[in-house]
């Protein structure tokens, strides 16, 4: 564990990429196997789920610390994260244990899911009396279900290929899917030969840089293929061994909850690997991304649900062909060979190629670019049309060309403290729009502000306090800013009767004053503007 715990303060330390890959090399090449298995599943994202109930902890830690409840509130609130608040109110013990970080995940963490709550209350009080400092912050940040540092999936990899010589990609591909975190399993992650490949694992996705420079900067439009960036789930179907797996790009499995789509590719060879985009799909148009919402999160689907929010795989790319990995090939080879297995299935099924968009010149494609609501898209897809299929957000061969964000001028009405790094300051906001002469809830946004920015709000939040309801403070309605978003919908769940997706603050209106607002008319004029877009894509 102490080891573990060095390695989280190397990394939380240093903003140089190349240092945390020195940092983590070391720790690969020297960690048990069993102990780096862990390490590489936390440091993937793959963290337990919270195995104890926040309001327990909270109270055991103020008796543990011989404090009264509300000191250890106060304190969480200023501290902002519950792990660190722990960490640094229980005093430590006399004896601090050495044991491995498997052994604390394996003897101490994990059993806490099966114990009842004065079992684990023992149990917690014993292993904060044997952690110290970082080591007993980072089992906090595991226990709590937050643990997070600074490294990225990619750096990990590039860690992992230098303390094992086993390329890069291998690693990546070998990462993805479901796996145990074990000793034997990490050995035959960083084992030389590729022969004990899972059958099941899909690919490393492939991801688009934004486009930032004028489109033109790319060069020939001949040398790119144009398609609509759509806005659902981005997944792999990967048949072998006569079974159909589907995976998303969260390595999360699909499998059972999009029989329809499931079903029709089950007719594909065995050896074939698509990438594409799940959507919600009625008479060949996609529906929002609302309604594929109501098929997410569940395990089993039933029959009516199906055919009230009927999905569509819509395949980008094809990465496996007979057992073969085609990805190095260029691209307009692997689209003419998925193009073969979709037009191999039955008329009516839910799979189609995403089609291309022929233009002559950038002006046509900046043309159908404005199209894309009517499309029920996002924006464009630019790839480079003899590249080959990368890993992560590599190269330049593939971009993504948004359409500009529906955008609403809103007043700041209600303010939070924000957790981890921004504890303290006031960065989680809820903006509203004029209905009449009352301002009503309309959006929460939490990003988009610079940190010189965010401390003058804070200050104006706190000198401009109306009322607190708990962590919660009404603020006089007097800043404006303007909020982007993607799209909006009717809902019955919020109080102005509207929804909108990925909201974001883009700008600070200091030219307007709160009168100066949005009212929740224009809003529904954007709505029903939206809605007439959508209208005439589907003619």
């Amino acid at each position: 564990m102490k080891a573990f715990a060095m390695l989280y303060e190397a990394i939380d330390a240093s903003t140089s990429t190349q240092a945390k890959v020195a940092a983590l090399t070391q720790y690969f090449a020297e960690a048990p196997p069993a102990d780096s298995a862990w390490a590489v599943a936390f440091l993937t994202g793959r963290r337990p789920k919270r195995l104890v109930r926040a309001p327990d902890l909270r109270t055991w830690a103020a008796a543990a610390a011989d404090i009264p409840d509300w000191l250890f509130e106060d304190s969480y609130a200023q501290a902002g994260d519950l792990a660190e608040t722990i960490t640094l109110l229980v005093p430590r013990g006399k004896t601090i244990a050495e044991a491995s970080l498997s052994a604390w995940v394996e003897d101490r963490l994990l059993p806490l899911a099966t114990m009842d709550a004065d079992a684990q209350r023992v149990a917690l009080l014993e292993a904060w009396q044997q952690l110290d400092g970082t080591a007993r912050f980072v089992f906090n940040k595991l226990l709590t279900g937050a643990f997070r540092v600074g490294v990225s999936q990619g750096l990990v990899v590039r860690a992992l290929a230098a303390a094992s010589d086993v390329h890069a990609d291998i690693i990546a591909h070998r990462l993805m899917g479901a796996w145990e975190p074990t000793g034997e399993w990490f050995e035959q992650l960083v084992r030389g030969d590729t022969a004990d490949a899972d059958w099941s694992r899909p690919y490393p996705f492939f991801l688009a840089h934004p486009l930032e420079a004028p489109v033109e900067s790319l060069g020939d439009v001949q040398e790119w293929q144009v398609e609509w960036k759509w806005d659902g789930i981005r997944a792999q179907i990967v048949k072998r061994r006569d079974r159909v797996l589907l995976w998303s790009r969260g390595e999360e499995l699909l499998t059972g909850r999009f029989p329809e789509v499931e079903q029709a590719c089950a007719l594909l060879p065995d050896g074939t690997v698509l990438d594409g985009e799940l959507l919600a799909w009625r008479d060949g148009t996609p529906m929002p991304f609302t309604a594929l919402q109501r098929r997410l999160n569940r395990k089993q689907v039933g029959r009516a649900l199906v055919a009230q929010v009927p999905v569509h795989f819509v395949a980008y790319d094809c990465l496996e062909h007979a057992g073969n990995d085609l990805r190095t090939q260029p691209l307009h080879e692997r689209r003419s060979e998925m193009q073969r297995l979709v037009a191999a299935l039955p008329t009516g099924a839910p799979v189609s190629v995403s089609p291309r968009i022929e233009a002559t010149s950038w002006t046509e494609v900046s043309e159908a670019r404005d199209l894309s609501r009517q499309q029920a898209a996002e924006g464009l897809m630019l790839k480079r049309a003899n590249s080959a299929y990368g890993v992560g957000r590599r190269g330049n061969d593939w971009r993504k060309w948004k359409v500009s964000p529906l955008t609403v001028d809103a007043v700041l009405i209600y303010a939070q403290a924000g957790h981890g790094r921004r504890a303290g300051l006031h960065t989680d906001y809820t903006f509203a729009v004029w209905n009449g002469d009352t301002l009503v809830p309309f959006a929460k946004a939490y990003s988009g502000l610079t940190d010189a920015e965010i401390r003058e709000v804070d200050r104006f939040v706190r000198a401009n306090t109306r009322e607190t309801y708990g962590p919660v403070r009404t603020v006089e309605p007097t800043l404006v800013f303007e909020l982007a978003f993607e799209g909006i919908q009717e809902s019955a769940r919020h109080k102005s009767g509207l929804a909108v997706r990925f909201p974001r603050i883009t700008r600070w209106r200091r030219d307007k004053v709160a009168r100066d607002a949005d009212s929740l008319e224009s809003v529904r004029a954007l709505l029903r503007a939206q809605q007439a877009h959508e209208q005439r894509g589907d003619a």
